[in-house]
């Protein structure tokens, strides 16, 4: 569990004004000195994280944020901007409610707008007088009781951890990458070009994350590289039941594969696995509407160099213009970057998205509907651009 990936942890994130304790809450959570303290206004100046395993909850994600109140200057307004980019991944918020509680309400009410349980906590019991009526006062305000807490002497942490089992988002954790496309004794081929989007000696994270889950559906995984297709059809006694390929090998292993064996791609899968698969086939149809004059926007998740054949900025937008003609505009953005004001674009293509946490990818999914732009998904996209969507399987 130590070693599960961030994307796949439940991110909880802790919001509050400066010296609220938020920075000790988090100390006093994960058991370690993770966030620097200090009695200094605004120590926190960015979102600080710790991965753990939390039983009974399993790997969660703690987010320290800094401080909603920080109205010093434009450095201040930056500070609160990313505490207000954390709410886009925040599974379940810690809200530490202070003095009169008038900017608590107002944050209670922007998170309560987003859909995330909100836990209220007030800390700082050790050194309060009054703490019974303020515990009456903000569940009148709030209609709900705060947690008691003092993060510096460590006592109430395990009535946050209670609070947190019983706010759960329902299902969460449940998604999964194949669903009901595979089930235990079905053989499942998966195609993976070791090209330069998987350093020697390595596989991606989605391939990896696949693999893992089909065995421990007990399917029979055979895996080979593009020019062993054929050679690994021929191997089994029967044609697999799925394959699973790279997007950007779709037309080859579409004309090879057995009449008898489904299709898709790690990207379709993690579309539906990360984000809303309706959405981006629907999405997908806007590319036949392109124009020349089209503006077109690409969003990965990754912050990596750009290689010399990736996906995201070498062969999609090659596709698109092979397409639609080489006066397209292509944008691009990369890791937390995304615009707010998404009107210029006519359609947004995003990765498959495997450092993002679900909760993360839905907000953007929402963010560009509001603003009626189409958005769809690097497989979606490669299987319309291709001529296959209709031919592959999706799980919905």
């Amino acid at each position: 569990m130590n070693n599960t990936p961030r994307s796949n942890r439940l991110h909880i994130a802790v919001f509050g004004r400066r010296n609220s304790g938020k920075s000790s809450l988090v100390n006093a959570l994960t058991g370690q000195d993770t966030a620097l303290v200090s009695a200094t206004p605004g120590t926190t100046t960015d979102p600080v994280t710790k991965a753990m395993e939390v039983y009974p909850l399993g790997p969660c994600l703690f987010i320290d944020t800094p401080g909603f109140d920080d109205d010093e200057g434009e450095l201040g307004g930056m500070r609160v901007e990313r505490t207000l980019k954390t709410v886009e991944k925040a599974d379940i918020a810690l809200l530490l409610y202070e003095a009169d509680g008038t900017l608590e309400q107002q944050w209670l009410k922007l998170l309560a707008a987003r859909e995330i349980p909100v836990i209220l906590i007030l800390n700082k019991a050790d050194s309060r007088q009054d703490t019974a009526s303020v515990v009456l006062r903000i569940e009148k305000e709030c209609g709900q009781a705060p947690v008691v807490v003092s993060a510096k002497e460590g006592t109430g942490i395990q009535g946050i951890f209670d609070t947190i089992l019983e706010k759960l988002p329902e299902n969460f954790g449940e998604q999964t990458i194949t669903g009901n496309l595979v089930s235990e004794g079905d053989v499942v081929l998966l195609v993976m070009p070791q090209d330069i989007q998987a350093p020697k000696g390595r596989l991606i994270l989605p391939q990896v994350q696949t693999i893992r889950e089909l065995l421990d559906k007990k399917c029979l995984v055979m895996s080979c590289t593009t020019d062993k297709l054929q050679a690994s059809l021929q191997a089994l006694v029967r044609p697999p039941k799925l394959i699973i390929t790279d997007s950007q090998v779709f037309p080859i292993v579409y004309q090879q594969k057995p009449a008898e064996s489904s299709l898709t791609s790690f990207s379709v899968l993690f579309a539906g696995y990360k984000g809303d698969i309706n959405v981006f086939v629907e999405g997908a149809a806007a590319i036949h509407s392109l124009t020349p004059q089209s503006r077109v926007l690409i969003a990965e998740a990754c912050t990596h160099a750009p290689l010399t054949e990736d996906i995201g900025t070498v062969k999609i937008p090659r596709l698109l213009r092979k397409r639609i003609g080489e006066e397209l505009q292509i944008d691009f953005v990369s890791g937390n970057d995304f615009p707010k004001d998404l009107s210029r674009y006519d359609l947004i293509i995003h990765c498959g998205a495997c450092m993002f946490n679900r909760k993360y990818v839905l907000n953007r999914i929402v963010h560009a509907r509001a603003q009626h732009i189409p958005i769809t998904n690097y497989g979606v996209a490669i299987a319309s651009l291709t001529g296959i969507l209709d031919k592959i399987v999706i799980y919905r």
